[in-house]
């Protein structure tokens, strides 16, 4: 259990001045949205290409990358579709709902965990390159795509082919690829620019979500933007009145007014003539949506992970640790990141990250104690 809070320590205190100086004033109006800009755009960036460039090529050849990149294909995917089918979520903020079903944060609660629970954080090194990798660049697609609107199909193609040079992250991603295939050495000073500046990136980051808690202008609505240039991208958000009638004859169903978070159908407890979309803060089916996320993240996800990697491949008990345990870590705030950048509802996203990041204390300490070396 020491280990577990050395780990979540970090977390609650960082998000926790995060919120104190939001709630004080201290930074300011913009804080929120200028220091999420500073991490997707400056300090996320750096520390991936240090990340990558130094990392081996054949870092994914192992049978235990294979059950947890299952594991987060198969949740990913599934929270991606629940969002889409059961609460109509549209493609960009169904792709923060998988992110946020199963992008685990490996970097600053996976290594401290994995070095005190595993002995060594090599595995969850491969875990950050596979998220770098793969996962990332997947969602930032569909975040990129789907907030463009109905653009041509010729557009659409451009956008995605022009995207890692748009987008700072798959940049310094792909970047960092090229340096680590071509075995080239960047000189030192570059390395240790680079990896100054990326330690800022987590630090900021937690900082940002502290700042989104405290229900602050920035905490109230995404940026604006759906390509990182000041366009807007998703549908907007507005104010709404419904007043209906039911099927059940003459009344009136209500006002609802528009906030963010949630998405929910605008009734009563019958149905209303129209249906009407509507974001809410703190309505049923928003703290629904947040719980079926959290469910998938930190219950579901190192379920098939340990299922992939005990039952299917027969790995060792120490690699099933590993992978259950990486698969059972809390949504990473990255999720909170893309959505504040990418001019979408930030509340699925810092829900799921607050509230998978308690509930996985008690998932990592049970899958500890079933699979670990004194069981």
């Amino acid at each position: 259990m020491h280990a577990l809070l050395s780990g979540f320590a970090p977390i609650w205190i960082l998000t926790g001045i995060g919120y104190a100086a939001g709630r004080g004033g201290l930074l300011g109006e913009q804080a929120e949205s200028v220091l999420g800009r500073f991490v997707f755009h400056v300090a996320m960036p750096a520390a991936l290409f240090t990340m990558v460039s130094g990392s081996r090529p054949g870092a994914f050849a192992h049978p235990s990358m294979v059950a947890f990149a299952a594991g987060t294909a198969l949740v990913s995917a599934l929270g991606y579709a629940v969002s889409r089918r059961f609460f109509g979520r549209e493609r960009a903020e169904a792709a923060v709902s998988g992110m946020a079903s199963g992008y685990v944060n490996s970097a600053n609660l996976g290594i401290p965990v994995a070095v005190h629970v595993l002995g060594d954080a090599s595995f969850v090194a491969q875990v950050i390159l596979f998220q770098v990798l793969f996962v990332s660049p997947v969602v930032l697609t569909l975040l990129d795509s789907g907030t463009q609107g109905g653009g041509a199909a010729t557009g659409g193609l451009r956008r995605m082919l022009t995207m890692p040079v748009r987008n700072p992250v798959i940049l310094a991603s792909l970047l960092g690829v090229a340096v680590s295939a071509a075995g080239w050495q960047p000189p030192a000073v570059v390395t240790h620019s680079c990896d100054v500046l990326g330690a800022a990136a987590v630090p900021t980051a937690l900082i940002t979500l502290g700042l989104s808690l405290c229900g602050g202008p920035g905490g109230r609505k995404g940026r604006a933007a759906g390509d990182g240039t000041g366009r807007a991208g998703g549908r907007r958000e507005v104010g709404v009145a419904v007043t209906g009638r039911t099927e059940a004859g003459g009344g009136v169903t209500g006002r609802t007014e528009v906030g963010v978070g949630g998405r929910t159908e605008v009734a009563a407890a019958r149905r209303t003539e129209v249906a009407v979309t509507v974001r809410t803060e703190a309505g049923a089916t928003g703290r629904t949506e947040v719980g079926v996320a959290v469910a998938l993240k930190t219950v579901v996800q190192p379920l098939v992970a340990f299922l992939v990697a005990g039952p299917l491949l027969g790995l060792p008990d120490h690699q099933v640790l590993a992978v259950v345990l990486c698969s059972a870590l809390p949504t990473a705030q990255n999720a909170y990141l893309y959505a504040r950048e990418y001019g979408l509802d930030t509340g699925l996203a810092r829900h799921c990250v607050v509230a998978s990041t308690v509930v996985s204390m008690g998932t990592l300490s049970f899958g500890t104690w079933v699979l670990g070396p004194s069981r």
